[in-house]
């Protein structure tokens, strides 16, 4: 859908605008309801592995970072706090994460975050072509993980490890 003054979309992914702004050479995908990682990599044309889930970690009150985990992998608790230095971190309950970030848990990204919090990135991303959210449900950007990194000044480090065989 679109404007006649503009001939713009009206119903563009939140993130799309900050996305723009950097510049980053991206391909939008959208897609309708996924229920897996599987089916979210196979309706944005990746592999599991290249599917970047951004996790928001609590650092204390009011105080957080994201966190760039690849799919089938999972945030290494010991890992990330030596990383920041601190002894608790936790998972904000999907309304704290949606006031500190302005987006609904699933559609989460820094790109347009209400706060421009701090970027971790694991160092498996680096050298890989990369899908992230774009700010709404089944909207996603593919891009250069390193140009990713780049563009949103990512720390990165080896903060994840292989998630856990669910039986």
């Amino acid at each position: 859908m679109s404007t006649p003054e503009t001939d713009q979309p009206t119903d563009r992914p939140a993130g799309l605008p900050a996305i723009d702004a950097t510049g980053i050479d991206y391909a939008l995908t959208e897609h309708g309801p996924v229920s897996s990682l599987a089916e979210a990599a196979a309706a944005r044309g990746v592999e599991p592995s290249h599917l970047v889930k951004t996790l928001v970690v609590r650092r204390g009150e009011g105080d957080y970072v994201f966190v760039l985990v690849p799919g089938e992998r999972a945030i290494a608790w010991p890992k990330l706090r030596a990383l920041l230095g601190v002894n608790r971190l936790s998972m904000p309950s999907a309304e704290e994460a949606r006031a500190a970030t302005g987006y609904p848990r699933g559609s989460i990204t820094p790109f347009g975050s209400t706060t421009a919090w701090p970027v971790i990135a694991d160092l498996t991303l680096r050298g890989q072509t990369v899908s992230i959210g774009a700010g709404a449900p089944g909207a996603a950007v593919t891009v250069d993980a390193d140009a990713l990194i780049a563009v949103l000044g990512a720390d990165v480090a080896d903060v994840t490890e292989p998630e856990p065989a669910r039986g």
